[in-house]
């Protein structure tokens, strides 16, 4: 453009010929001539367009099909262009990522509008974390099936943290919180979050909130501000939501399998850990888990966990179960008839009376099943003795070996039932420790009746008097006593004054 300018300045200023231009420049005369007619800047038409990529011998091609392939899946089991890229390599591609970066942006590009504009946030370090769900299907014990994933981010460091649960139930959402929090080692000051029932009840015409009690229980527990994002504006948590499409690209595809959701959770925190190694989109060099270990000093104590169960009021039925959630569980059969405090946890189901824990049981998510303890039967059996044999709460009990091999014997008699509902009351008075070591005795001694397993019972309850060590230590008498049958004869004629 500047040599252009100046042959227009020699030739239509200076007035110098085109020979002499041509001659000083060495261009050729039509090409002064054909400057000097247009004024517009010189540009360069490609004949071709360039070859800006190696997605060559049919790359290009698969590329293309694997693209295709995703487009028909639902948008979670989308593949990332770098995952297709892995793949390619996978199968002998041996160009570099940006070509297929490309390439996928422009398949995106088609029939794709404008997008919208926001304004970048900046978030202080130890001020806010960001939490939301997603929905992703894994594959526990050989069974696929659908989990809730609950995604935290800390906003300054961006160290992410996800942990899976059966569901997005209240209690769930505490515990979640709890595990994060215990996670990052401390507290932020605020925490942004979605409007979902769990946690935000009700959203007035003027954006005020009125959040859950137990969830406000929770961060007043952590004294953490609570901010609920306005509905639709998902921008508001970015980071999060730019998250849950990025680690279910790494996490969630192809779809991780586990024996249970105890094991997906414990390799979910290590991929945490391991994703935490690449560098911080805002400071590249130096990764997530440095900027973190700066902000941790940011974050306030983490102190007392916080205790997230849910809790209801239930009445004990006649079979000795509450019920929660579909399921039934049982508790001691003194409480029939009685109205009990039930705590359901994220894994576990608490029954209190008063201040007491009267049964503890492992939380399961299936659908119209009673879950049996045996031992809260045992004192009907007094009355019922029969039960023992076709009870539900009694099949499939798994008894202590000696204890099993016991009742197979007692049973196999007439009025066995009898015996054994005796031994297991006995436990219910000195303990199941005391009466499994009893019976394991009785088997190696080969002494199967009850009366001699009772006798062992009160030879361990016993109290054991240790002897002295030292005879010496025995007190002394200080007077001798003297041999004098008289003594006899003045107390007896003393009891007969007496009378």
């Amino acid at each position: 453009m500047e040599s252009v300018s100046k042959i227009r300045r020699w030739v239509l200023v200076e007035g110098r010929s085109i020979r002499s231009v041509a001659r000083a420049t060495g261009l050729s005369r039509n090409t002064i001539k054909k400057y000097l007619r247009d004024d517009s800047p010189p540009s360069y038409q490609r004949q071709s367009p360039p070859v800006r990529h190696k997605l060559c011998n049919g790359f290009d091609l698969r590329l293309q099909e694997l693209f295709d392939q995703d487009s028909r899946r639902p948008r979670r089991e989308r593949r990332t262009a770098l995952r297709l890229y892995e793949q390619l390599v996978a199968e002998g591609y041996t160009g570099s990522y940006s070509p297929v970066q490309r390439f996928v942006r422009e398949l995106k590009r088609a029939g794709a509008g404008s997008g919208d504009a926001f304004i970048p946030l900046h978030f202080a370090a130890g001020d806010a974390l960001q939490f939301d769900w997603s929905e992703e299907r894994v594959v526990l014990g050989g069974v696929e099936q659908k989990v809730k994933v609950a995604h935290f981010r800390l906003c300054h460091s961006r160290k992410p943290f996800v942990i899976a649960y059966p569901g997005e139930a209240q209690e769930m959402v505490l515990d979640a919180f709890v595990q994060a929090l215990s996670f990052y080692g401390g507290v932020p000051r605020r925490v942004i979050i979605d409007n979902p029932k769990t946690m935000v009840t009700y959203v007035s015409r003027s954006k005020e909130r009125i959040f859950h009690p137990r969830f406000l229980a929770l961060m007043n527990h952590y004294v953490m501000e609570p901010v609920a994002c306005t509905p639709a504006a998902g921008w508001e948590k970015g980071q999060v939501e730019n998250q849950v499409q990025f680690l279910r690209g790494r996490l969630f595809v192809p779809k991780p399998a586990f024996d249970d959701l105890e094991a997906l959770n414990a390799w979910l925190r290590l991929r945490c850990e391991e994703l935490a190694n690449r560098p911080h989109p805002e400071q590249q060099d130096r990764t997530i888990t440095e900027v973190f270990e700066d902000e941790r000093a940011e974050l306030r104590p983490l102190g007392r966990a916080f205790d997230g169960y849910v809790e209801k009021t239930v009445r004990v039925r006649s079979t000795c179960l509450v019920q929660y959630a579909r399921n039934r569980y049982s508790v001691p059969s003194r409480f029939a008839g009685h109205h009990v405090s039930l705590r359901a946890y994220a894994g576990r189901i608490v029954v209190v009376s008063g201040q007491d824990v009267i049964a503890e049981h492992r939380r399961h998510f299936t659908r119209n099943i009673s879950y049996f303890e045996p031992w809260h039967y045992v004192p009907l059996l007094d009355r019922k003795p029969g039960a023992l044999r076709d009870g539900a709460p009694f099949v499939g009990w798994q008894l202590p070996d000696a204890m099993h091999r016991i009742r197979e014997h007692y049973m196999a008699g007439k009025g066995g039932d009898r015996e054994f509902v005796d031994l297991l009351l006995l436990a219910q008075d000195h303990g199941i420790e005391v009466v499994e070591t009893a019976c394991d005795l009785a088997v190696a001694q080969n002494t199967l009746r009850l009366p001699a397993i009772i006798n062992l019972i009160n030879q361990l309850v016993e109290p054991v008097i240790t002897p002295l060590s030292d005879a010496c230590a025995y007190p002394q008498l200080t007077l001798r006593p003297k041999a004098d049958c008289k003594r006899y004869e003045t107390l007896c004629s003393a009891e007969e004054v007496a009378v």
